[in-house]
C-alpha cells in the first residue's frame, strides 16, 4: 500500500462540515478519513459507470436502428434448429 502524500483540499459549509462529522463519529471514524473514502468510493463508482458505457458514433447507432425496424429475416438453418428443439424437448 503506498502512502498518501498528495493533499486535496476543499471548502465546505458549516452544515456540510457538521454533517460529516456527525456521520464519521457514527461510523467510528475521524472526520478526515470518512471524507476521503467517502471520495474514493464514489469517484470508484463513477469511474466504473463510465467505463461500462459504450460509445459509438452517430453513423453506426443510426445504422442500428435502422436494421431493427427491418422485418426479420429467417433462416434455414434457424428454422430446422426450432424444429428439431420442438422434437426434443417435451413440456408437461
Amino acid at each position: 500500500m503506498s502512502t498518501a502524500n498528495a493533499r486535496l483540499e476543499y471548502r465546505v459549509t458549516p452544515a456540510t462540515r457538521a454533517l460529516i462529522e456527525r456521520a464519521a463519529e457514527i461510523a467510528g471514524m475521524q472526520p478526515t478519513s470518512f471524507a476521503r473514502m467517502a471520495a474514493e468510493e464514489r469517484a470508484a463508482q463513477i469511474v466504473r459507470e463510465h467505463d461500462a458505457t459504450t460509445v459509438v458514433p452517430p453513423a453506426y447507432f443510426d445504422d442500428l436502428l435502422a436494421a431493427l425496424d427491418q422485418p426479420a429475416q429467417g433462416s434455414a438453418k434457424l428454422a430446422t434448429a426450432f424444429a428439431r428443439l420442438r422434437k426434443t424437448v417435451v413440456r408437461e
